[in-house]
């Protein structure tokens, strides 16, 4: 399966190759809530929901209290643009 351009904006990907980029970059696909998926890094890790409108991210723990840290990422965005801001972390 074959993606399109990352500049290409999201919402122009059908959802196998959403999903496919996810696994790529490492995501476990939530087995109870199908839309949502867990990344680990070495220094943190998330939940990421594919939303209606936006893609949610959930930084676990990533606060300097402890919170989670929760981001939102428009559809309209590119891939390559909501790869870098979602992967480099909080």
């Amino acid at each position: 399966m074959s993606l399109p351009s990352p500049e290409t904006p999201l919402y122009n990907h059908p959802l196998p190759e959403i999903e496919q980029w996810l696994k790529n970059q490492g995501c476990q696909q939530d087995e109870q809530q199908l839309h949502c998926w867990k990344v680990k890094r070495p220094t943190w890790e998330a939940e990421l929901c594919l939303d209606i409108e936006q893609v949610v991210v959930k930084y676990l723990q990533a606060a300097a209290n402890g919170e989670d840290i929760q981001r939102a990422f428009k559809y309209s965005l590119s891939r390559r643009d909501i790869e870098q801001a979602v992967f480099s972390g909080p």
